[in-house]
């Protein structure tokens, strides 16, 4: 079968020890059996490591960060697609998918195709209206506190037993063991993400993912669970291995029934011993981990370009259990020029 060309922009490149899902999904790409991708790196940074990735992106170009405004962000967007006729737009940060949800009847005029969640479907899920989540939706969900100021840390222990997780709108979280780690947990993360700062109940038990994507009408495309084997300071995966676990599957599938999500989406769960889980995050969008699920047999980004376009895709059901990754980091050494491009020209 002869393969579509197509031009796909992609964000998240920053593969760092917070890593982006932009490389993951880049490379998923790649190894679409239904496409010929021209790869379109869109970084914000002029350090993320995928600029200097070789043979990675056919082109880079560097987009102001989304807090700078929707308009400028968009702006940019149009003028590299004039010049590159961008057919899909996969944004991979929380903080950027705002500007792109709302504007994304705009992009299509242009031709720039998305398949992102809706607003209230972004907005329901956010992490200070978590408990109110799980109770519409049926879900097992921890107890958490909205701290708009350090006073109300004092209200943790008439709640929760320490310890508690502190976690940011929008990234970072940090294990709290007692009322002084709070406070400097909360000056960290309202410093950099703004407020609230979420304090939520810790729930003792082995920390598991679902990669998953679902079609807008209430059906799931594609869902991979996974274990994490290895997890850095900043509870990132650093390894992990697939499971075959109908129980994860089937919370997945009803979520995505009830909410009728678009586009990807992560689960991040908690499985307790006596063998219940707890909903502690939904990120609405593909996570970094995405390769995994590549390589268990379900190619989740392509599905996604595939529902951005229209074209019909069936279900994705089986997969490999027991396929594990391993994330690792090396040295690259690359020319000064390519860093000289891309903070002067803002494109390489």
């Amino acid at each position: 079968m002869q393969k579509m060309k197509i031009t796909i922009a992609v964000t998240g490149l920053n593969n760092t020890d917070n890593p982006g899902p932009g490389v993951p999904v880049i490379r998923s790409l790649k190894e679409s059996s239904a496409f010929e991708p021209i790869i379109i790196g869109l970084v914000y940074e002029n350090l993320e490591p995928g600029i200097y990735m070789e043979d990675l992106c056919d082109k880079i170009f560097q987009i102001p960060y989304p807090s700078t405004g929707s308009e400028e962000l968009l702006e940019r967007i149009e003028d590299i697609h004039q010049r590159e006729k961008i057919d899909v737009l996969i944004p991979n940060f929380d903080a950027e998918l705002f500007s792109f949800m709302k504007n994304e009847k705009r992009l299509l005029e242009k031709g720039i195709h998305t398949f992102l969640p809706t607003l209230k479907q972004f907005q329901e899920r956010d992490k200070d209206r978590l408990p109110d989540y799980g109770k519409k939706y049926g879900i097992k969900v921890p107890g958490s506190i909205n701290m708009g100021s350090m006073n109300q840390i004092s209200e943790i222990k008439e709640k929760f037993d320490y310890p508690v997780m502190v976690k940011g709108k929008f990234y970072d979280a940090y294990l709290a063991y007692n009322p002084e780690q709070v406070k400097q947990a909360f000056n960290k993360i309202s410093s950099k993400w703004g407020l609230p700062v979420i304090a939520q109940e810790f729930i003792k038990g082995t920390e598991v993912n679902v990669v998953a994507l679902g079609d807008g009408q209430g059906n799931t495309i594609a869902a991979v669970p996974m274990r994490k084997q290895y997890i850095t300071d900043k509870g990132k995966a650093w390894g992990g291995i697939t499971l075959s676990d109908e129980k994860m599957l089937n919370l997945t599938r009803q979520l995505i029934r009830k909410t009728k999500w678009k586009g990807g989406m992560e689960l991040e769960m908690i499985k307790t011993m006596q063998n219940e889980y707890y909903l502690i995050e939904i990120n609405p969008r593909i996570p970094a981990w995405v390769y995994l699920a590549v390589g268990a047999g379900q190619n989740i980004p392509e599905a996604l370009v595939k529902l951005a376009l229209e074209q019909e895709v069936a279900p994705m059901e089986d997969y490999e259990s027991g396929k594990m990754f391993v994330r690792y980091s090396y040295d690259m050494i690359v020319d000064l020029e390519k860093f000289e491009k891309i903070s002067m020209n803002r494109e390489i």
